[in-house]
Protein backbone atom coordinates (compact mmCIF):
# COMPACT_ATOMS: atom_id res chain seq x y z
CA UNK A 1 0.00 0.00 0.00
CA UNK A 2 1.81 3.37 -0.99
CA UNK A 3 -0.07 5.69 1.63
CA UNK A 4 1.75 8.40 0.80
CA UNK A 5 1.01 8.65 -2.54
CA UNK A 6 -2.66 8.00 -2.73
CA UNK A 7 -2.74 10.68 0.15
CA UNK A 8 -1.20 13.07 -2.36
CA UNK A 9 -3.45 12.40 -4.54
CA UNK A 10 -6.35 12.25 -3.12
CA UNK A 11 -5.83 15.52 -0.86
CA UNK A 12 -4.87 17.34 -4.25
CA UNK A 13 -7.73 16.23 -6.24
CA UNK A 14 -10.20 17.68 -3.06
CA UNK A 15 -8.08 21.15 -3.53
CA UNK A 16 -8.58 21.55 -6.72
CA UNK A 17 -11.90 19.89 -7.68
CA UNK A 18 -14.06 20.36 -4.47
CA UNK A 19 -16.66 23.08 -5.26
CA UNK A 20 -16.14 25.92 -3.42
CA UNK A 21 -18.69 26.23 -0.79
CA UNK A 22 -16.90 22.95 0.80
CA UNK A 23 -15.71 24.99 3.63
CA UNK A 24 -15.88 22.28 5.97
CA UNK A 25 -15.97 19.32 4.12
CA UNK A 26 -12.51 19.46 2.42
CA UNK A 27 -9.08 18.54 1.99
CA UNK A 28 -8.02 20.09 5.45
CA UNK A 29 -11.28 18.34 7.33
CA UNK A 30 -9.25 15.30 5.87
CA UNK A 31 -5.79 15.63 7.21
CA UNK A 32 -7.37 16.37 10.34
CA UNK A 33 -9.56 13.23 10.44
CA UNK A 34 -6.21 11.83 9.22
CA UNK A 35 -4.64 13.32 11.68
CA UNK A 36 -6.72 12.49 14.96
CA UNK A 37 -7.00 8.69 13.45
CA UNK A 38 -3.70 8.34 13.35
CA UNK A 39 -3.59 9.69 17.15
CA UNK A 40 -6.02 7.36 18.34
CA UNK A 41 -4.38 4.21 16.65
CA UNK A 42 -1.56 5.54 18.36
CA UNK A 43 -3.08 5.48 21.78
CA UNK A 44 -5.01 2.49 21.37
CA UNK A 45 -2.04 0.68 19.97
CA UNK A 46 -3.71 -0.60 16.56
CA UNK A 47 -1.17 -2.72 14.18
CA UNK A 48 0.50 -1.35 11.44
CA UNK A 49 -1.42 -2.62 9.16
CA UNK A 50 -4.78 -1.97 10.24
CA UNK A 51 -3.72 2.17 10.76
CA UNK A 52 -2.88 2.00 7.26
CA UNK A 53 -6.41 0.89 6.12
CA UNK A 54 -7.64 3.41 8.63
CA UNK A 55 -5.61 6.34 7.23
CA UNK A 56 -6.63 5.83 4.02
CA UNK A 57 -10.03 5.64 4.94
CA UNK A 58 -9.13 8.71 6.99
CA UNK A 59 -8.30 10.83 3.46
CA UNK A 60 -11.21 9.36 1.68
CA UNK A 61 -13.90 9.03 3.50
CA UNK A 62 -15.27 12.40 2.45
CA UNK A 63 -14.31 12.40 -1.27
CA UNK A 64 -17.78 11.43 -2.44
CA UNK A 65 -18.96 15.38 -2.09
CA UNK A 66 -16.43 15.33 -5.45
CA UNK A 67 -19.69 14.76 -6.80
CA UNK A 68 -21.35 17.57 -5.06
CA UNK A 69 -24.71 17.15 -3.20
CA UNK A 70 -24.35 15.38 0.28
CA UNK A 71 -26.99 12.36 -0.36
CA UNK A 72 -24.80 8.72 -0.08
CA UNK A 73 -21.38 11.07 -0.23
CA UNK A 74 -20.40 7.38 1.93
CA UNK A 75 -21.37 5.35 -1.36
CA UNK A 76 -19.44 8.01 -3.55
CA UNK A 77 -16.40 7.82 -1.57
CA UNK A 78 -16.27 4.15 -1.84
CA UNK A 79 -16.56 4.38 -5.14
CA UNK A 80 -13.51 6.89 -5.89
CA UNK A 81 -11.83 4.41 -3.66
CA UNK A 82 -11.97 1.63 -6.00
CA UNK A 83 -11.40 3.42 -8.92
CA UNK A 84 -8.00 4.91 -7.42
CA UNK A 85 -6.54 2.95 -4.44
CA UNK A 86 -5.60 -0.22 -7.21
CA UNK A 87 -3.24 1.84 -8.42
CA UNK A 88 -2.08 2.64 -4.97
CA UNK A 89 -1.03 -1.36 -4.47
CA UNK A 90 -3.57 -2.10 -2.49
CA UNK A 91 -5.26 -5.01 -2.97
CA UNK A 92 -9.86 -5.14 -3.15
CA UNK A 93 -9.65 -6.98 0.09
CA UNK A 94 -7.66 -3.99 1.41
CA UNK A 95 -10.02 -1.74 -0.66
CA UNK A 96 -13.01 -3.62 0.84
CA UNK A 97 -12.00 -2.88 4.16
CA UNK A 98 -11.66 0.85 3.43
CA UNK A 99 -14.97 1.26 2.45
CA UNK A 100 -15.86 -0.73 5.34
CA UNK A 101 -14.42 1.97 7.36
CA UNK A 102 -15.41 4.59 5.58
CA UNK A 103 -19.42 3.77 5.57
CA UNK A 104 -18.67 3.64 9.73
CA UNK A 105 -18.79 7.64 9.29
CA UNK A 106 -22.30 8.01 7.93
CA UNK A 107 -24.61 9.19 10.20
CA UNK A 108 -26.31 8.21 12.46
CA UNK A 109 -22.44 6.66 12.77
CA UNK A 110 -23.08 2.84 13.02
CA UNK A 111 -19.79 1.30 13.65
CA UNK A 112 -19.45 -2.18 13.15
CA UNK A 113 -15.81 -2.95 14.19
CA UNK A 114 -12.99 -1.62 16.07
CA UNK A 115 -11.74 0.59 12.80
CA UNK A 116 -14.72 1.82 12.49
CA UNK A 117 -15.06 3.28 15.94
CA UNK A 118 -12.00 4.79 15.36
CA UNK A 119 -12.90 6.72 11.99
CA UNK A 120 -16.12 7.54 13.68
CA UNK A 121 -14.36 9.58 16.90
CA UNK A 122 -11.61 10.94 14.05
CA UNK A 123 -14.24 12.51 12.08
CA UNK A 124 -15.88 14.25 15.16
CA UNK A 125 -13.09 14.83 17.49
CA UNK A 126 -13.52 18.39 16.75
CA UNK A 127 -16.64 18.51 19.20
CA UNK A 128 -14.61 18.05 21.95
CA UNK A 129 -11.74 20.29 21.08
CA UNK A 130 -10.97 24.13 21.22
CA UNK A 131 -11.26 24.62 17.42
CA UNK A 132 -14.76 23.91 17.96
CA UNK A 133 -16.40 26.74 16.98
CA UNK A 134 -14.32 28.14 14.39
CA UNK A 135 -15.29 24.67 12.75
CA UNK A 136 -18.38 24.65 13.79
CA UNK A 137 -18.58 28.04 11.53
CA UNK A 138 -17.45 26.36 8.95
CA UNK A 139 -19.92 23.58 8.85
CA UNK A 140 -23.06 26.03 9.24
CA UNK A 141 -21.89 28.26 6.41
CA UNK A 142 -21.48 25.00 4.13
CA UNK A 143 -24.96 24.10 5.09
CA UNK A 144 -26.80 27.19 4.56
CA UNK A 145 -25.34 26.59 0.72
CA UNK A 146 -25.95 22.72 0.52
CA UNK A 147 -29.29 22.24 3.01
CA UNK A 148 -30.74 25.44 2.97
CA UNK A 149 -30.29 26.14 6.48
CA UNK A 150 -31.29 29.87 7.16
CA UNK A 151 -30.18 31.24 11.09
CA UNK A 152 -27.67 30.12 13.67
CA UNK A 153 -30.89 29.48 15.86
CA UNK A 154 -31.54 26.65 13.97
CA UNK A 155 -27.92 25.75 13.50
CA UNK A 156 -27.59 25.66 17.38
CA UNK A 157 -30.92 23.48 17.92
CA UNK A 158 -29.27 21.06 15.46
CA UNK A 159 -26.30 20.82 17.08
CA UNK A 160 -27.76 20.87 20.42
CA UNK A 161 -30.02 17.46 19.29
CA UNK A 162 -26.40 16.12 17.96
CA UNK A 163 -24.60 16.80 20.60
CA UNK A 164 -26.93 15.17 22.94
CA UNK A 165 -27.21 12.16 20.59
CA UNK A 166 -23.78 11.27 20.31
CA UNK A 167 -20.97 9.53 21.78
CA UNK A 168 -17.27 8.59 21.80
CA UNK A 169 -16.49 4.79 21.20
CA UNK A 170 -12.74 4.61 21.84
CA UNK A 171 -10.98 5.08 25.46
CA UNK A 172 -8.83 7.73 24.06
CA UNK A 173 -11.27 10.24 22.70
CA UNK A 174 -13.46 9.77 25.55
CA UNK A 175 -10.83 10.79 28.17
CA UNK A 176 -9.26 13.33 25.80
CA UNK A 177 -12.20 15.09 24.06
CA UNK A 178 -15.32 14.40 26.53
CA UNK A 179 -15.52 17.16 29.28
CA UNK A 180 -14.78 20.01 26.51
CA UNK A 181 -17.51 18.63 24.53
CA UNK A 182 -19.99 19.01 27.49
CA UNK A 183 -18.92 22.29 27.94
CA UNK A 184 -19.66 23.11 24.22
CA UNK A 185 -22.97 22.13 24.55
CA UNK A 186 -23.73 24.33 27.41
CA UNK A 187 -22.56 27.06 25.68
CA UNK A 188 -24.78 26.50 22.88
CA UNK A 189 -27.70 25.68 24.85
CA UNK A 190 -26.78 28.86 26.83
CA UNK A 191 -27.16 31.35 23.33
CA UNK A 192 -30.83 29.50 22.60
CA UNK A 193 -32.72 29.74 25.57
Amino acid sequence: MQIEQAREFILDKLDKELPEHFYYHNAMHAIDVYNAAGLIANNERVGEYETKLLLTAALFHDSGFLYGGKTDHELRSCEIARLHLPGFDYTGDDIEQICDIIMATKLPQDPHNYLGQIICDSDLDYLGRNDFFVLSKKLFSELVITDGLKTEGEWNKIQIAFFQGHHYFTKTVIELRSALKQEHLEEIIKKEF
